[in-house]
């Protein structure tokens, strides 16, 4: 049995597994700060004794938190110094002296997670090719690393100018540290990301030594809770790339789980769109604190090794320090349930990005949140049920909502408690219709092409109207919606990435130094793999270069065929070049050679596979519980809409529209002109029609 957990700005989400039956079990509880290791038990405790089991008996857990994004975000990292070649101690600030708003005279750039004070240059040089041009002075080091010690540096990041093309004088110097410094942790750029560009390698670095020691002692306290709990089981760690590595990894390589928590989403969409074959999906996740989309193409999420994180301007491009890591292509819409609303300076409703997270939540929570917020929206409108909030395990306060919303809202705007709620919902939902719409129009795809699945606790709320306003055809809920990243935990393989940058001609390529890279890489990640329990016969290799045409300053992935390499394969590796190239701009570039800048090789295990089965603890028979009272955008008043038990659903059913399918750790809302049937896998199917057309 395993046990996926998914720790969010809100709610903490755990899910059960019997995988040889598929059987699947949930809990939901608050996050706890601020250390999220007593909701962790909390939950564990929790569903251990709804299922009758003991932590004993649990095979494996699988975790994803925002630990390292909130250490980065609020800056809570560790006292870090850099160690960089002599001459390169500001690559942090001087970045790629690029103005992410043009227009703005008074322009805030991220600060670096390194002060200047703590940037330090040592004598050593390679070329571009990693030839030694002036050997290290380990005599230098050792002075600067007794400094670092007695002035508190509890982390040391490393990363010399050309390590990415030999990694000797960093692996020197991280020898030193060890030997003479053990008690300090030490990040080496040759390990962390391994790649051209020192500005982008300098911050994964930095990024990693910063929060390492955070990580570390979180691990070990979590390892420690669940073993004093009886769990004596593997623990895996999902990193942002929407695969699992081990313990261990994860507190070497802490930066990896930057975005693990939503990468499990993009998984569970993945899982789910193979049961319902949609091999084309919008995945939509809105949870306690923020809402992200993401596209899954012929059953596959996208990946980036672009990625910004603490940004200075949330939705603005270059104004975060970047990161190359391998991440699950997401937009971040910034509304969550606990988005605060209020009137700004020029009089007009705005919602997020601030959230009022589980402490002190929304104010319909009664825990002391004043400010009103999406999920007292929600619950004014009468999307929620405040006698069954969590399955009724934690109750709303509607009048709190109601008040909050007319002091902070309604009557600033002059308008109704209702209007005033029914303005904080249809922003949400305009901002997250253009977020998703403007980020799939950029990849040049049509979204009226894609089937959206919604999940997160509050997703099966406001998704009908998110793809009404996409033009969308069909609106999939699966099973374990409210906890479906903690699901998409338990759906990912074990993988480990490993890459090189060789930048050269692609017709001039040194195919032997090509072919060894790719050979060691995959023997070490067959031996993680076996590590991990995975037979070889289970192991898939994936092969990908960053090409470009020669002179240009940007690559694209693409595709590259197994096997040893060599002047048989460039015919395949141009055409997939080209066929990369003119889906991203509609069109190629004759007669400029095309290079290769970066070389990654994947080593993956199997994707778990099972029909899923909600194991259900509450039976009382009765389909429908009643009707209520709703507000819908456009319509003159309240309508009376009949509320579904959705455990009493069975497959087969056909609803039409509107209704409300209640479950504990979601509701999801079924708007007009819809049908909505149940399929085998209990799975919500909504297709969406439009009249006016």
């Amino acid at each position: 049995m395993k046990i996926g957990i998914d720790i969010g700005g809100t709610f903490t989400d755990l899910v059960l597994l019997y995988p040889h039956t598929g059987e699947l079990a949930f809990a939901k509880t608050l996050t706890t700060y601020p250390d999220p290791t007593e909701g962790i038990l909390n939950g564990i405790r929790e569903i251990l004794e709804a299922n009758g089991l003991r932590a004993s008996e649990i095979h494996t857990i699988v975790h994803g938190t925002t630990l390292v994004t909130n250490a980065v975000i609020e800056r809570k990292g560790a006292k870090t110094a850099l160690i960089t070649t002599a001459g390169f101690e500001d690559v942090l600030e001087i970045g790629r002296e690029l103005r992410y708003d043009i227009y703005d005279i008074f322009l805030d750039m991220p600060k670096p997670l390194v002060p200047r004070n703590l940037r330090f240059g040592v004598m050593e040089r390679l070329d571009r090719h990693g030839h030694i041009l002036s050997p290290l002075n380990e005599a230098e080091v050792l002075r600067l690393l007794g400094q670092l010690a007695g002035d508190g540096v509890e982390s040391v990041a490393v990363c010399l100018l050309h390590a990415f093309a030999n990694p000797a004088h960093e692996q020197r110097i991280g020898e030193l540290v060890q030997v003479h410094y053990p008690h300090l942790f030490c990040s080496l750029s040759s390990e962390i990301m391994p790649e051209i560009r020192e500005y982008e390698r300098s911050s994964a670095t930095v990024m990693n030594a910063t929060v390492m020691p955070l990580t570390s002692r979180y691990l070990a306290t979590l390892e420690a809770a669940l073993k004093a709990l009886g769990f004596n089981g593997n623990i895996q760690i999902m990193v942002s790339s929407g695969r699992l590595t081990t313990i261990e990894e994860a507190r070497r390589k802490p930066v990896q789980l930057l975005e693990s928590g939503p990468a499990g989403g993009a998984k569970a969409s993945v899982f789910f769109g193979r049961l319902v074959e949609e091999p084309h999906l919008l995945a939509f996740d809105m949870g306690g604190t923020t809402a992200k989309a993401s596209l899954v193409n012929e059953y596959t999420p996208e990946i980036t090794h672009h990625f910004e994180a603490a940004r200075v301007r949330r939705f603005k491009k270059g104004s975060g320090l970047p990161v190359r890591i391998p991440v699950i292509d997401l937009i971040e819409i910034g509304a969550g349930g606990g988005s605060i609303a209020r009137v700004n300076a020029l009089g007009l409703m705005q919602v997020g990005p601030e959230s009022a997270a589980s402490n002190p939540g929304p104010a319909a929570y009664g825990l002391g949140g004043r400010l009103p917020t999406v999920t007292d929206a929600d619950l004014v409108l009468g999307y929620i049920n405040e006698h069954y909030f969590l399955g009724g395990t934690m109750m709303l306060n509607r009048e709190k909502a109601r008040l909050s919303i007319a002091d902070m809202l309604a009557t600033p705007l002059g308008i109704s408690i209702e209007a005033a709620a029914m303005g904080v919902f249809r922003i949400v939902n305009e901002n997250m219709a253009n977020a998703a719409r403007v980020h799939i129009l950029e990849k040049g795809l049509d979204p009226r092409k894609y089937t959206m699945i919604a999940f997160g606790g509050a997703g099966p709320v406001h998704a009908f109207q998110v793809a009404r306003l996409l033009r969308l055809p069909r609106l999939i809920i699966p099973v374990a919606a409210g906890v479906a990243s903690a699901l998409g935990f338990l759906v990912s393989p074990v993988a480990s990435e490993f890459l090189f940058s060789y930048v050269h001609d692609l017709d001039q390529m040194d195919w032997a130094r090509v072919n060894r890279f790719l050979e060691e890489k995959e023997a070490e990640g067959m031996d993680f793999l076996a590590k991990n329990g995975v037979e070889p016969a289970q192991a898939r290799v994936y092969r990908v270069a960053d090409m470009r045409y020669a002179g240009q300053g940007h690559e694209i992935a693409v595709q590259i065929p197994g096997g040893t390499l060599g002047e048989n394969a460039l015919k395949e590796i141009k055409a997939n070049f080209n066929a990369a190239y003119a889906l991203r701009y509609n069109r190629g570039i004759a007669d400029i050679p095309m290079e290769t800048v970066t070389w990654r090789t994947v080593v993956s295990g199997p994707e778990p596979h099972f029909f899923p089965r909600q194991v259900i603890s509450e039976s009382n028979g009765v389909v429908q519980k009643g009707t209520r009272s709703i507000y819908f955008p456009g319509g003159d008043g309240p309508c009376n809409v009949p509320v579904f038990d959705r455990y009493q659903l069975s497959p087969g059913t056909e609803l039409m529209g509107p209704a409300i399918v209640e479950e504990k750790e979601s509701t999801t809302v079924v708007g007009l002109d819809s049908r909505l049937r149940v399929d085998a896998f209990r799975n919500l199917i909504i297709d969406l029609s439009y009249p006016e057309d």
